[in-house]
């Protein structure tokens, strides 16, 4: 009984762990998508931990490699403790090597959205006809990038007006694809964003 009890706290403490993870491992889904790469770009710091580990969780699934952009090197940490190990800065991204880039939201995201290397990076994927995706604060990006005119795209509530100000037709929805861009509302929907994400990389 006392080595069953091990066990078990064991495997409570290793399932505890492995949502702080920064690579979340494939659970044994359909593997469709083992020949596409992703890129997921986050924020120094605070991104918002669903948006990330969620997407990241299904696109894996699915067989796809993902790799982590920053606008600098080093390790970024959730706005509720998600460790991320940064693979490339926004200057080492080739788009040549990715079939879609992902940007997450959330309170860091919120501070660099005005940042023109992000906005010259998802003109870079558009331009290149690859699947260019944001959720929560990030569609703000590729509205500055000025790829959302006479787009329909949603976001959070909070960057509505960039939207609309960069011509984008703004739907409120919780996930919104049009043509090969596809944006999500917010935390709530990160799963649905992920799983639309990999719909439309097949």
């Amino acid at each position: 009984m006392k080595y069953l009890t091990i066990i078990l706290t064991l495997i409570l403490l290793l399932t505890g762990c492995a949502t702080k993870q920064d690579a979340v491992q494939p659970s044994g889904g359909d593997m469709i998508l083992t020949n596409k790469k992703v890129l997921i770009v986050i924020p120094p710091k605070d991104f918002r931990d669903s948006e990330y580990n969620e997407p990241r969780q299904v696109i894996e699934n699915s067989g796809a490699e993902v790799k982590v952009a920053s606008i600098q090197s080093g390790e970024s940490i959730g706005a509720e403790g998600t460790v991320v190990q940064i693979d490339l800065t926004i200057s080492e991204v080739s788009v040549g090597d990715f079939d879609a880039v992902v940007f997450v939201g959330g309170p860091g995201m919120a501070q660099i959205v005005g940042d023109e290397s992000l906005q010259v990076l998802a003109k870079k994927f558009y331009d290149a006809e690859k699947l260019t995706a944001a959720i929560c604060v990030a569609p703000a990006i590729l509205a500055k990038a000025g790829i959302l005119s006479g787009k329909q795209a949603t976001a959070w509530p909070g960057v509505k007006e960039d939207l609309e100000n960069s011509g984008a037709v703004y739907t409120g929805e919780p996930v919104t694809v049009d043509n090969k861009i596809i944006t999500g509302s917010g935390p709530a929907v990160a799963k649905e964003f992920g799983e639309k994400i990999v719909e439309e990389l097949e």
